[in-house]
This record gives structure tokens, C-alpha cells and sequence, in this order.
């Protein structure tokens, strides 16, 4: 009876573990007019801007930013940044402290978390005048 309690709730904790993969329109509704920070392994990772129109500026905290759109491909919310055309696809899960960022075709499967969101715009440095 103890096993059986036991693998019960393994069971029952893993399958909590990972959430419906969020649509379009509740992505959209959960991040547009925010900033929201993402960590990997506890590190901060970068940070995304997310404006009306699916709209995005990236930045891995450098000062320096992307702009971009997403747009929806099935599960997935997929980027395409002006420096880098090839579409970033990720399926994005809502958890108690955030969202979870699974990268698609990563056998690795690279996972963000949502470790911070602002309502203000990322610091971005302008164009390399003279260089």
C-alpha cells in the first residue's frame, strides 16, 4: 500500500510539473507592455521587450538590442530578430513565478525562466558612431 502511495504521488508530481504550452493570444496578453528578465541555471540570460503589434527588442544585458517580432507556429512562439532572420521558436508555459521558455529544435532543450518583469524599456546604447 506504501508503494503504491509513493509512485501515486511521483506520478502526480511530474505530471504537474510541465503546463499547456500558452497560445498566441494569452502570451500576448501576459507580456505585452513588459520587460521581462530571463535567467538559465540561476544566471541571468537577457532580457525581452515586448510592444503592442508582437513586437520585441532583445538584449543579453550588454547594452546592445535587437528588434524583432514573434509570431505563433503551431505551439510554438517563434522570434526573428533584424540581425538574425531564421526563426527562435520556443514553447512558453506559465508557472506559479512565471513564465518557463522550452527552445525547439535544441536537443538540449534549452529552458529559460522568467526571473524578473518591469514595465520599462531595456537600457539600449545607440549605433557605433565612428568605428
Amino acid at each position: 500500500m506504501l508503494r503504491a502511495l509513493v509512485f501515486c504521488a511521483l506520478a502526480l508530481g511530474g505530471s504537474a510539473s510541465h503546463a499547456a504550452p500558452l497560445s498566441a493570444d494569452a502570451f500576448e496578453a501576459y507580456t505585452t507592455g513588459k520587460t521581462l528578465y530571463f535567467s538559465e541555471d540561476g544566471e541571468i540570460y537577457g532580457a525581452e521587450r515586448y510592444m503592442p503589434g508582437r513586437r520585441v527588442e532583445w538584449s543579453f544585458l550588454d547594452g546592445q538590442c535587437k528588434s524583432g517580432e514573434w509570431y505563433a507556429d503551431g505551439p510554438a512562439i517563434c522570434f526573428v530578430y533584424e540581425d538574425r532572420p531564421d526563426p527562435q521558436c520556443w514553447e512558453f508555459e506559465r508557472t506559479a513565478t512565471g513564465l518557463r521558455a522550452t527552445f525547439m529544435g535544441d536537443a538540449q532543450s534549452t529552458e529559460l525562466y522568467e526571473a524578473e518583469q518591469v514595465g520599462e524599456p531595456l537600457y539600449c546604447v545607440g549605433p557605433k558612431v565612428g568605428v
